[in-house]
């Protein structure tokens, strides 16, 4: 049997952890020949299929990004695309996929399933909002680097006594503002599924620096204003539709300042949450994802993705994982409101 491994959309510390952990187990316990395919979906377009063996993957573990490369491309958006899939897994002998990707990446693959291909879903994101699964590896990673930027701006803030506004990753989910808010003591958290009203903000910074403390603000970067739109600094679109975020921190810091006289700043952090070395859960996690994945491959069963359930690695069909973004649930959010203003 020859399965290819794909790794697509953004790039998240940990792919390579599952790379590493599917084709260690493939060729050690079930002699299975690997292919890696070169950046995502756009190496099944092109024919871009490179070997994939155990000395492949050796020292890949700690190592953030990917070895395959990435891209967000969107098959169904070139022409022939299915056809052109289908040639490339013939003429490389290809019997299986093992695709590692996030929302769109997964979205692709549930319509590659429905049309016949043989393939596997491992979930991947910083963002956390792949449905079926209660974590995703790359999350980890990214919350502690926006917490560890979080506890350093703090000081930075009370020696100037300004606010500091921290903008990071989430399209259409608040896990990372959340999560790393929390724990970073931030002040203010500002998340897409509850659209906020400046005014308050404003109300909880003013309190903070009634007391003589420097506040932190900290927003999802699709988070949106009750009395406006998404702020954005560029229109442009992907091939899967999305606007390419950003904006909504520095509009945010320059409200504050107009409205409450103080000084207000921006930090985005960005890519910084995507690079570097995966955190030990993150390696942990995405490790017993690729085991569970090629285990689902020798078994032909086929148009499911792996999920963690509690501490269980479990299968669900990719369809169930794709249909719907998973998002913040209210009453998570409400939990944390003592700590805000």
């Amino acid at each position: 049997m020859k399965v290819g491994v794909l790794t697509g959309g953004g790039d998240c510390p940990g792919l390579n952890a599952v790379i590493r952990s599917v084709v260690r187990k493939g060729v050690q316990e079930y002699g299975v020949d690997f292919v890696g395919v070169r950046d995502g979906w756009l190496g099944l377009l092109q024919g871009e299929v490179i070997p994939l063996d155990i000395s492949s993957v050796r020292g890949i573990l700690p190592r953030g990004g990917t070895i395959l490369g990435s891209s967000r491309t969107n098959l169904f958006q070139h022409e022939d695309g299915l056809r052109r899939v289908r040639e490339t897994l013939a003429a490389h002998d290809v019997d299986a996929l093992v695709v590692i990707g996030g929302e769109d990446t997964l979205g692709v693959a549930t319509e590659l399933s429905r049309q016949g291909i043989q393939l596997v879903g491992v979930p991947k994101t910083i963002d956390n909002d792949v449905s079926g699964t209660d974590y995703t590896f790359g999350f980890d990673t990214a919350v502690g680097i926006a917490t560890e930027a979080i506890d350093r701006l703090h000081t930075t803030a009370e020696s100037h006594m300004r606010a500091l506004v921290v903008e990071v990753m989430g399209r259409h989910s608040g896990w990372i503002a959340l999560h790393a808010g929390v724990a970073g003591g931030a002040n203010v958290i500002l998340i897409p599924e509850r659209p906020f009203d400046i005014d308050q903000v404003c109300e909880q910074v003013q309190s903070r620096f009634k007391i003589n403390y420097a506040p932190i603000v900290v927003v999802a970067e699709g988070a949106v204003p009750k009395e406006g739109q998404m702020v954005l600094k560029d229109r442009s679109r992907d091939e899967f539709g999305h606007v390419r975020l950003s904006g909504i921190g520095e509009w945010l810091a320059r409200e504050i300042s107009k409205r409450t006289g103080k000084d207000a700043r921006t930090t985005v952090l960005g890519h910084v949450q995507r690079g570097g070395t995966p955190s030990a859960f993150d390696r942990w996690l995405a490790t017993r994802f690729g085991l569970h994945a090629i285990d689902a491959v020798k078994e032909g069963d086929f148009g499911v993705m792996v999920a963690l359930e509690g501490t269980r690695i479990v299968r669900i069909p990719l369809a169930d994982a794709t249909g719907q973004t998973k998002r913040v649930d209210p009453s998570l959010y409400d939990e944390f409101e003592v700590f805000f203003g």
